[in-house]
């Protein structure tokens, strides 16, 4: 098959004709970071953000947790100014990433990190997504250094070929990319405040404090044996796994199904070896795995609302051993809890949590769409399959 009209084989892969092959090397002007003397107590504490592989958990830079002073520039701190973009090349976090970033306002970097400032004809938009489309690529040149360190050695990084398009186009990709960064930025924030909304919906309702309408009297305080005991689950070896329809539940979540079940459900279960503090409820029948400890009965209290309060409790406290930790169920079971008499008044608070789970659910899914989304573009827009001018 030939190349498509309009289109060319390069090094790199088919682009269009009209984008050009640049080494990394080449596209912008690079620059080495430092550390001023941390024994100079007046290079420190200043409001100058001064930028270390920690601080590059996000795609664009606005501050940082150490920040230097004037004087440390004028002793030689380098500064960078907005629109640089930021790579780290040395440090254990490349072993599993590959950090870029976007100086969003004039700052300062150390020495783990190389910095460009993007030439005349290079949108540092458009490189900043190059370079995070890019990054297990680049990652993969990373050798050992001293003290099984990572490092990206320079003269590999620099002969890395980006295929630009023109400059118009360059600013096409990066404001259509930039947009679908705003909406999962802003799909990320509002799923933030729903759980906490949800968390702190959680705190009052399963406490007491604050009652839905219609429903009054006290609550009762009970120890949790006495509302929902646990039991040990039932061993389950790898090779006597049949697929089957039923969920097998381990102590970290169902990882498999069974062609048969232990217990009927619905069910709420939890760790009990390696993963402590996670709770599952399952609607159905279900094989509670015995790296796992299940409900036994819910002593004709509301399931969904002992869910709830299982998860309210925070199983981590009772975990025990420094190896794999270990929930003692005689600890739980001694812990006192609150619940109401009425299971009306249970199943009330269970239905808005679950409803507020519910909504959680929803925008969770579409900010994972958002984000397939988004790579789906990276590929096609920054390899010139599809064209925005």
């Amino acid at each position: 098959m030939g190349l498509k009209p309009g289109y060319k084989q390069t090094e790199v892969g088919v682009i269009p004709e009209d984008w050009s092959l640049q080494p990394l090397g080449i596209i912008g002007k690079w620059f080495s970071g430092g550390t001023p003397s941390m024994s100079i107590e007046e290079y420190w504490s200043g409001n100058i953000p001064w930028v270390s592989p920690k601080d590059m958990k996000v795609p664009r830079l606005y501050d940082s947790i150490d920040h230097i002073t004037p004087k440390a520039v004028s002793a030689g701190a380098r500064l960078l100014p907005a629109g640089a973009i930021l790579v780290v090349v040395r440090g254990m976090i490349l072993a599993h990433s590959f950090p870029v970033a976007r100086a969003e306002r004039t700052l300062a970097f150390n020495q783990d990190i190389k910095a460009v400032v993007a030439a005349d004809g290079v949108d540092s938009q458009f490189l900043l997504y190059w370079l995070a489309a890019n990054a297990q690529q680049l990652r993969e040149l990373t050798t050992e250094a001293t003290h099984g360190t990572k490092r990206l050695p320079t003269e590999m990084l620099f002969r890395e070929l980006v295929a630009c398009p023109p400059p118009t186009e360059q600013e096409a990709i990066a404001d259509a990319l930039s947009d679908t960064d705003a909406l999962i930025e802003s799909l990320e924030q509002l799923l933030v405040k729903k759980r906490q909304l949800k968390q702190g919906a959680m705190q009052e309702l399963l406490t007491g404090k604050k009652r839905l309408p219609g429903f009054s009297g006290k609550w009762d305080i009970k120890c949790v044996a006495e509302v929902a005991p646990l039991q040990r689950g039932f061993d389950l070896p790898n090779g006597k796994l049949k697929q089957g329809p039923y969920p097998v539940v381990y102590s970290n979540g169902v990882l498999n199904h069974h062609a048969s079940f232990q217990v009927r459900g619905p069910g709420i279960i939890t760790g009990r070896s390696g993963t402590i503090g996670t709770v599952i409820f399952v609607e159905r029948d279900f094989w509670p795995h015995n790296t796992a400890l299940w409900v036994t009965s819910f002593k004709g209290n509301d399931p969904k609302f002992l869910f709830y309060l299982y998860t309210q409790i925070g199983l981590e406290q009772f975990a025990t051993g420094s190896g794999v930790p270990t929930l003692n169920r005689n600890d739980v079971h001694a812990f006192k809890v609150t619940i109401p008499r009425n299971k009306d008044e249970q199943t009330s608070i269970a239905t808005i949590l679950g409803d507020m789970d519910a909504e959680i659910a929803a925008l969770e899914a579409k900010l994972a769409k958002a984000r397939q989304i988004k790579q789906g573009m990276m590929q096609e827009l920054l390899t010139g399959r599809i064209r925005l001018v």
